[in-house]
Protein backbone atom coordinates (compact mmCIF):
# COMPACT_ATOMS: atom_id res chain seq x y z
CA UNK A 1 0.00 0.00 0.00
CA UNK A 2 1.30 3.45 -0.89
CA UNK A 3 2.14 6.09 1.67
CA UNK A 4 -0.86 8.23 0.60
CA UNK A 5 -3.20 5.20 0.91
CA UNK A 6 -2.04 4.51 4.47
CA UNK A 7 -2.48 8.18 5.34
CA UNK A 8 -6.05 8.24 3.94
CA UNK A 9 -6.92 5.03 5.81
CA UNK A 10 -5.95 6.76 9.07
CA UNK A 11 -8.12 9.79 8.25
CA UNK A 12 -11.26 7.77 7.62
CA UNK A 13 -11.26 6.51 11.20
CA UNK A 14 -11.19 10.05 12.62
CA UNK A 15 -14.09 11.56 10.65
CA UNK A 16 -17.14 12.31 12.81
CA UNK A 17 -20.61 11.67 11.52
CA UNK A 18 -22.36 14.90 10.55
CA UNK A 19 -25.98 15.14 11.68
CA UNK A 20 -28.19 16.84 9.11
CA UNK A 21 -31.75 18.01 9.61
CA UNK A 22 -31.39 18.94 13.26
CA UNK A 23 -32.28 22.59 12.79
CA UNK A 24 -35.66 24.03 13.68
CA UNK A 25 -36.82 27.35 12.21
CA UNK A 26 -39.96 28.83 13.70
CA UNK A 27 -41.58 32.07 14.84
CA UNK A 28 -42.49 32.13 18.53
CA UNK A 29 -44.43 34.98 20.19
CA UNK A 30 -42.24 36.73 22.78
CA UNK A 31 -42.84 35.48 26.32
CA UNK A 32 -45.55 33.08 25.13
CA UNK A 33 -43.75 29.81 24.40
CA UNK A 34 -46.01 26.97 25.55
CA UNK A 35 -45.75 23.18 25.36
CA UNK A 36 -48.85 22.87 23.15
CA UNK A 37 -48.98 22.79 19.36
CA UNK A 38 -47.33 23.83 17.14
CA UNK A 39 -44.15 24.32 19.21
CA UNK A 40 -44.45 21.31 21.55
CA UNK A 41 -44.66 18.59 18.86
CA UNK A 42 -41.90 20.30 16.85
CA UNK A 43 -39.52 20.18 19.82
CA UNK A 44 -40.72 16.73 20.93
CA UNK A 45 -39.81 15.04 17.66
CA UNK A 46 -36.22 16.21 18.21
CA UNK A 47 -36.22 14.83 21.76
CA UNK A 48 -35.91 18.17 23.53
CA UNK A 49 -37.24 18.89 27.01
CA UNK A 50 -40.19 21.08 26.00
CA UNK A 51 -40.87 22.58 29.44
CA UNK A 52 -37.27 23.72 29.99
CA UNK A 53 -37.09 25.12 26.44
CA UNK A 54 -40.27 27.15 26.95
CA UNK A 55 -39.01 28.42 30.31
CA UNK A 56 -35.65 29.47 28.81
CA UNK A 57 -37.27 31.15 25.77
CA UNK A 58 -39.77 33.07 27.92
CA UNK A 59 -36.97 34.16 30.27
CA UNK A 60 -34.77 35.37 27.39
CA UNK A 61 -37.64 37.30 25.77
CA UNK A 62 -39.14 38.90 28.88
CA UNK A 63 -37.70 42.31 27.89
CA UNK A 64 -39.66 42.19 24.58
CA UNK A 65 -43.34 43.17 24.46
CA UNK A 66 -45.39 39.99 24.89
CA UNK A 67 -46.83 38.49 21.71
CA UNK A 68 -44.38 39.99 19.21
CA UNK A 69 -43.35 37.22 16.76
CA UNK A 70 -39.66 36.37 17.05
CA UNK A 71 -37.95 34.22 14.39
CA UNK A 72 -36.11 31.56 16.36
CA UNK A 73 -33.42 29.18 15.07
CA UNK A 74 -32.73 26.07 17.15
CA UNK A 75 -29.81 23.70 16.48
CA UNK A 76 -30.28 20.34 18.17
CA UNK A 77 -27.16 18.38 19.14
CA UNK A 78 -26.87 14.58 19.26
CA UNK A 79 -26.94 14.60 23.09
CA UNK A 80 -30.31 16.47 22.98
CA UNK A 81 -28.81 19.77 24.03
CA UNK A 82 -29.51 22.75 21.82
CA UNK A 83 -28.41 26.24 20.92
CA UNK A 84 -31.07 28.88 20.36
CA UNK A 85 -30.68 32.08 18.34
CA UNK A 86 -33.51 34.60 18.65
CA UNK A 87 -33.71 37.18 15.88
CA UNK A 88 -35.44 40.55 15.84
CA UNK A 89 -39.10 40.50 14.73
CA UNK A 90 -39.69 40.04 10.97
CA UNK A 91 -39.41 43.10 8.72
CA UNK A 92 -43.12 42.83 7.85
CA UNK A 93 -43.98 43.26 11.55
CA UNK A 94 -41.98 46.52 11.78
CA UNK A 95 -43.32 47.82 8.46
CA UNK A 96 -46.95 47.19 9.45
CA UNK A 97 -46.37 48.77 12.87
CA UNK A 98 -44.81 51.88 11.28
CA UNK A 99 -47.71 52.13 8.80
CA UNK A 100 -50.29 51.62 11.56
CA UNK A 101 -51.95 48.65 9.85
CA UNK A 102 -52.83 45.09 10.87
CA UNK A 103 -52.57 43.35 7.49
CA UNK A 104 -51.01 43.88 4.08
CA UNK A 105 -52.80 44.46 0.79
CA UNK A 106 -54.75 41.61 -0.85
CA UNK A 107 -53.40 42.77 -4.23
CA UNK A 108 -49.93 44.27 -3.66
CA UNK A 109 -48.82 46.43 -6.56
CA UNK A 110 -52.44 47.35 -7.29
CA UNK A 111 -53.44 48.48 -3.78
CA UNK A 112 -51.78 50.68 -1.19
CA UNK A 113 -52.66 49.55 2.31
CA UNK A 114 -50.38 51.90 4.23
CA UNK A 115 -47.57 54.44 4.00
CA UNK A 116 -44.28 54.96 5.81
CA UNK A 117 -41.62 57.62 5.50
CA UNK A 118 -37.98 57.20 4.50
CA UNK A 119 -37.10 57.93 8.13
CA UNK A 120 -39.23 54.94 9.25
CA UNK A 121 -37.46 52.77 6.68
CA UNK A 122 -34.02 53.85 7.89
CA UNK A 123 -34.90 53.22 11.56
CA UNK A 124 -36.22 49.73 10.73
CA UNK A 125 -33.05 49.02 8.74
CA UNK A 126 -30.90 50.01 11.75
CA UNK A 127 -32.85 47.58 13.96
CA UNK A 128 -32.69 44.74 11.40
CA UNK A 129 -28.92 45.25 10.92
CA UNK A 130 -28.45 43.61 14.35
CA UNK A 131 -29.89 40.31 13.06
CA UNK A 132 -27.23 37.61 12.45
CA UNK A 133 -28.51 37.14 8.88
CA UNK A 134 -28.06 40.84 8.09
CA UNK A 135 -24.67 41.47 9.75
CA UNK A 136 -22.76 41.28 6.46
CA UNK A 137 -25.06 43.71 4.62
CA UNK A 138 -24.63 47.47 4.47
CA UNK A 139 -27.43 49.71 5.73
CA UNK A 140 -28.13 50.67 2.12
CA UNK A 141 -28.59 47.00 1.11
CA UNK A 142 -30.90 46.39 4.07
CA UNK A 143 -32.96 49.47 3.06
CA UNK A 144 -33.25 48.09 -0.48
CA UNK A 145 -34.47 44.73 0.89
CA UNK A 146 -36.99 46.53 3.09
CA UNK A 147 -38.29 48.55 0.12
CA UNK A 148 -38.96 45.26 -1.71
CA UNK A 149 -40.71 43.77 1.34
CA UNK A 150 -42.79 46.94 1.80
CA UNK A 151 -43.83 46.82 -1.86
CA UNK A 152 -44.84 43.15 -1.54
CA UNK A 153 -47.08 44.09 1.43
CA UNK A 154 -48.65 47.05 -0.39
CA UNK A 155 -46.91 49.67 1.76
CA UNK A 156 -45.89 52.87 -0.02
CA UNK A 157 -42.73 54.74 0.98
CA UNK A 158 -43.04 58.53 0.91
CA UNK A 159 -40.91 61.51 1.94
CA UNK A 160 -43.37 62.77 4.56
CA UNK A 161 -46.89 62.05 5.81
CA UNK A 162 -49.57 64.54 6.85
CA UNK A 163 -51.18 62.96 9.96
CA UNK A 164 -54.70 64.22 9.20
CA UNK A 165 -54.64 63.01 5.57
CA UNK A 166 -53.16 59.67 6.64
CA UNK A 167 -55.88 59.17 9.26
CA UNK A 168 -58.52 59.72 6.53
CA UNK A 169 -56.62 57.27 4.28
CA UNK A 170 -56.64 54.61 7.03
CA UNK A 171 -60.37 55.08 7.67
CA UNK A 172 -61.10 54.56 3.94
CA UNK A 173 -58.75 51.58 3.97
CA UNK A 174 -60.69 50.01 6.88
CA UNK A 175 -63.87 50.23 4.79
CA UNK A 176 -62.10 48.45 1.90
CA UNK A 177 -60.81 45.73 4.26
CA UNK A 178 -64.33 45.18 5.65
CA UNK A 179 -65.64 44.80 2.07
CA UNK A 180 -62.82 42.36 1.17
CA UNK A 181 -63.53 40.27 4.29
CA UNK A 182 -67.23 40.17 3.38
CA UNK A 183 -66.42 39.02 -0.18
CA UNK A 184 -64.05 36.32 1.12
CA UNK A 185 -66.71 35.06 3.53
CA UNK A 186 -69.26 34.90 0.70
CA UNK A 187 -66.80 32.92 -1.46
CA UNK A 188 -66.15 30.48 1.40
CA UNK A 189 -69.86 29.98 1.97
CA UNK A 190 -70.48 29.46 -1.76
CA UNK A 191 -67.64 26.89 -1.87
CA UNK A 192 -69.08 25.04 1.14
CA UNK A 193 -72.48 24.88 -0.55
CA UNK A 194 -70.92 23.41 -3.71
CA UNK A 195 -69.04 20.72 -1.77
CA UNK A 196 -71.99 19.79 0.48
Amino acid sequence: MSKAGKLMKGFSKKIDKIAHGNKIKTNIPAGMAIAGPPLGPMLGQHGLNIASFCKEFNERTKSVKEGIPLPTRISVNADRTYTMVIHKPPATFYLKQAAGIQRGAMQPGHQVCGKITLKHLYEIAKIKSEDPTMECLSLEDICKKLIGIAHSCGIEIVNNIDPKEYQEFLEKRNEIIAQEKKELQEKREAKMLRTA
